[in-house]
């Protein structure tokens, strides 16, 4: 037995397979989203990156990264995670002893998508406040878990003032070149570029290689002239026009 789909249908299916082509598409973009202002990298003729780590502290990762950034008097952005963050109290208070950014990363690392506006706000007002009781007093900025928006999260940030941080050069996006700190660091000195915004996870115990790849990278990019800030250090040399 013939199935014949009526025309209404068709059209019908064929709609919703394109609105959520292109909410899928949304939710992952680093550089568009429909509210408010997203900040994947800075215009600028100045060489200088922003060195960001995302999720912890733990305590394998703080132990490794701190002394490797100090050594070479480099200041990084961290962005935290609240749920780790009241477990490891004193690690982020040691990131911050040591003047270091510090970035919200939501409460429980979950896919900002499809998510109420309670929800939203309690994921991160409750880490702002974690982030405050550790002793840092300097601006945070807002990066997604996994990059993930669509238009409720971008709503929230553009009603309290706040910029999405995303990036523009992520080696660990691929499992082949995340498998070596030296793919690591060539995809890096390949990709990056004046204003550029490079993201790393040297925080899980997992994450050897990516841990090794951190003094690769800072030593390969001051000496190839480049000056490593904080995310809010690259946001100030955006054009007054840019936002």
């Amino acid at each position: 037995m013939k199935i014949r789909f009526r025309k209404p249908f068709i059209v019908t299916l064929i709609t919703f397979v394109i609105f959520a082509f292109g909410g899928w598409q949304l939710s992952r973009s680093r550089s568009y989203q429909v509210f408010g202002d997203i900040v994947p990298r800075v215009e600028t003729a100045e060489k200088v990156v922003a060195l960001t780590f995302d999720d912890g502290p733990w305590k394998v990762g703080v132990d490794f990264v701190l002394p490797v950034l100090r050594a070479r008097d480099v200041k990084a952005t961290f962005f935290l995670m609240g749920s780790a963050l009241e477990q490891e109290s004193s690690l982020g208070a040691r990131i911050v002893a040591d003047g270091h950014e510090i970035g919200n990363h939501s409460y429980s690392h979950q896919r900002m998508v499809l998510k109420s506006q309670s929800f939203i706000a309690e994921e991160i007002e409750r880490t702002d406040r974690l982030i405050r009781s550790i002793g840092y007093t300097g601006p945070i900025h807002f990066r997604p878990p996994y990059g993930k928006k669509l238009l409720g999260l971008p709503w929230y940030l553009s009603r309290h003032d706040r910029k999405t941080i995303t990036w523009d050069v992520a080696p660990e996006s691929y499992k082949e070149i995340a498998a070596s700190s030296d793919r690591i660091l060539e995809y890096v000195q390949d990709k990056v570029r004046p204003g550029s915004i490079i993201l790393l996870h040297p925080m899980a115990m997992a994450r050897t290689e990516s841990r090794e790849a951190v003094p690769k990278i800072i030593d390969a990019l001051l000496a190839a002239g480049y000056r490593f800030v904080t995310v809010s250090e690259l946001l100030s040399l955006r054009a007054p026009e840019a936002g």
